[in-house]
C-alpha cells in the first residue's frame, strides 16, 4: 500500500532534522559565505551551468550535520526529499553526482577556505557580542582513524599515530582547539597526529588578546615554553594524584579545592563544541586520509558548532 492512499497529513508534525534545518537556515551567515567562496567557484560559461555557489555550500554543510560522504550525500537526494528542498536543487532539474561534490571539496581545501569559514563565523558572532576575547580554554580530544590495513597502500595513514589515555591506546589524529572561557565559542584549531603532546600546541591555540587562558593538567608548564607569552596568565589544573590528596580539613587545603573546582567549572566550557560535533554531528572517526583533509573538515564542524551552540540567541536577534 502506497503512503499517499492512507490520507496521512505528514505536514502536521515536523522532524527533529526538519526543525534543525530551519534553525541552520536561518543562522547561517549564507551571503557573507558565498561572498568568501566566489572569487575561486567557476561561472561556467561553457558547457551546462553549474550549480549554484550556495547550493553546493549547503551540500557541503550538510555533509558536515549528517555525516555524509560523497556517495552517500548523493544516494540521500533520492531518498530525502527535505534535503533537496534545503540544497534548493528544484531550479536545476538535476541532482549533482559524487564527483561534483568532491570536486566542491576540493576547491575548499586547496584554497584553505575552511580556516576562512570559521573566520567569518566568528566574526559575525563577535560582532553581535557572543564571542568575547578576555580569556581562552585550550583542550584536545582524539578522533579515531581506521588501523585496518585493508585498503589501496595496504597500509595505515601514515600521518596518524598511536596514543595512549588512560589505560587504552588509540590510533588516529588530535584535534585541538582555543575556545571562548564565556561563551565556550571556539576560535582556534589546530589538528596533528594522535601521539603529540597537548602542551606543545597549548600557546598556538591563543588568539593574542586574552589576558587570561586556562587547560587541564596535561598543560602542566606550558607557561615556561619558548612560545609563552608572558602577558598570559595561565589557570592550570593540579595534578589528579595532587588534588587527592588534599586534606579539605585543611583551611589552606580546602581553598586550593576550591579553587580547582572554579577552574574545572570554566575547562568545561571547551568541552561543549566536542560533544557537538561527535553526538549532535556525529563526528566520532577521520574521514579521510592525511591531517590537512581531516583538519579542514574540523575548521568547518566548528564553525557549524559555533553557530549550533549560539542559534537560540542569533534567532531572536534577528526577531
Amino acid at each position: 500500500m502506497k503512503q499517499a492512499s492512507l490520507n496521512l497529513n505528514l505536514n502536521a508534525k515536523k522532524t527533529r532534522k526538519q526543525v534543525f534545518l530551519e534553525q541552520m537556515e536561518q543562522v547561517v551567515p549564507w551571503t557573507a559565505l558565498v561572498e568568501l567562496i566566489a572569487p575561486y567557484y567557476p561561472e561556467g560559461k561553457t558547457g551546462r551551468p553549474p550549480f549554484s555557489l550556495q547550493t553546493m555550500l549547503r551540500i557541503h554543510f550538510m555533509q558536515q550535520w549528517f555525516t555524509l560522504s560523497d556517495p552517500g550525500m548523493e544516494e540521500a537526494f533520492f531518498d530525502t526529499p527535505l534535503y533537496r528542498e534545503f540544497a534548493k536543487l528544484e531550479e536545476f532539474g538535476r541532482l549533482p553526482d559524487e564527483s561534483t561534490i568532491l570536486r566542491f571539496r576540493h576547491r575548499l581545501e586547496k584554497h584553505k577556505l575552511a580556516e576562512q569559514i570559521l573566520g567569518v563565523v566568528n566574526e559575525l558572532l563577535t560582532a553581535q557580542g557572543l564571542l568575547l576575547k578576555a580569556g581562552t580554554v585550550v583542550d584536545a580530544t582524539l578522533i579515531a582513524a581506521p588501523s585496518s590495513t585493508k585498503n589501496k597502500e595496504y597500509k595505515r595513514d601514515p600521518e596518524m599515530h598511536s596514543s595512549k589515555k588512560g589505560q587504552q591506546m588509540y590510533f588516529g589524529m588530535k584535534a585541538h582547539i582555543g575556545a571562548d572561557a564565556e561563551s565556550g565559542l571556539v576560535h582556534t584549531v589546530r589538528g596533528t597526529s594522535g601521539n603529540v603532546h597537548d602542551v606543545i600546541e597549548g600557546n598556538s591555540l591563543l588568539h593574542g588578546q586574552e589576558t587570561d587562558a586556562f587547560g587541564d593538567a596535561g598543560y602542566q608548564g606550558i607557561e615556561k615554553r619558548p612560545d609563552a607569552n608572558a602577558d598570559v596568565n595561565w589557570h592550570i589544573a593540579m595534578k589528579p594524584g595532587k588534588r587527592k590528596a588534599l586534606d579539605k580539613a585543611n583551611l589552606i587545603d580546602a581553598m586550593v579545592e576550591q579553587v580547582e573546582k572554579i577552574k574545572a567549572s570554566i575547562r568545561a566550557k571547551a568541552e561543549h563544541p566536542f560533544r557537538v560535533i561527535k553526538r549532535q554531528f556525529g563526528y566520532v572517526k577521520v574521514r579521510y586520509r592525511g591531517l590537512k583533509k581531516n583538519t579542514a573538515q574540523l575548521m568547518t564542524l566548528f564553525a557549524l558548532s559555533n553557530l549550533w551552540m549560539m542559534r537560540g540567541k542569533l534567532m531572536q536577534m534577528q526577531g
